[in-house]
């Protein structure tokens, strides 16, 4: 009797705080995220297109998110055609790297949120590359019906060893970085 008294509090409380939440789903076409990979000699930069995505508030506070990412639309913007950009291209969609025919999407889902103020909020995420799942944590700025955020991603826990330092050794100034950057602008 105690368990069912317990479990019938908890779905009252689940639905107390699903009946005052909001989900705002994200405007794919007016959002976009912009990535940076570093190599020694340089970096590149390019975008990737969001497939769907929502945050959900009670009231102004941010409680939670989820995200999904077309990783066949990885497009290099700072090399022109002919320059090597169909190449990179080509690479990053490879299996060397994020093996799109296998692995369309990419998937991201809070776990944790917590307000610093102003808007400002520490997230804890599960981020889903190539079927692995890790966990990441970065800041979010929410302001009016915009959000924006950096992260900073290693792909070695995403099984994408191709050109690391930490794996291969002898690579001289054909090392990449492990870490590549998302700077993420997200429009309700």
């Amino acid at each position: 009797m105690r368990n069912l008294k317990s479990i019938a509090v908890a779905l009252v409380a689940l639905f107390a705080f699903t009946a005052n939440a909001q989900t705002k789903k994200i405007n794919v076409s007016k959002s976009g995220i912009v990535w940076t990979g570093k190599k020694v000699t340089g970096s590149h930069t390019g975008t990737i297109n969001l497939q769907d995505g929502a945050l959900v508030f009670k009231g102004k506070v941010l409680k939670g998110g989820t995200f999904t990412v077309d990783m066949t639309s990885i497009n290099t913007t700072d090399l022109k055609p002919g320059q090597g950009k169909e190449s990179l291209d080509g690479h990053l969609k490879a299996d060397d790297f994020f093996g799109t025919e296998k692995h369309k999407t990419a998937k991201l889902v809070f776990t944790n949120i917590s307000g610093k103020g102003n808007g400002l909020y520490t997230v804890t995420a599960d981020l889903t590359i190539k079927g692995i799942t890790k966990a990441i944590t970065f800041d979010i700025v929410v302001k009016g019906n915009t959000a924006s955020t950096t992260l900073k991603v290693d792909r070695t826990k995403y099984d994408i060893k191709y050109g690391s330092g930490s794996f291969f050794s002898d690579l001289g100034d054909k090392t990449i970085s492990d870490e590549f950057e998302l700077k993420v602008n997200l429009v309700w």
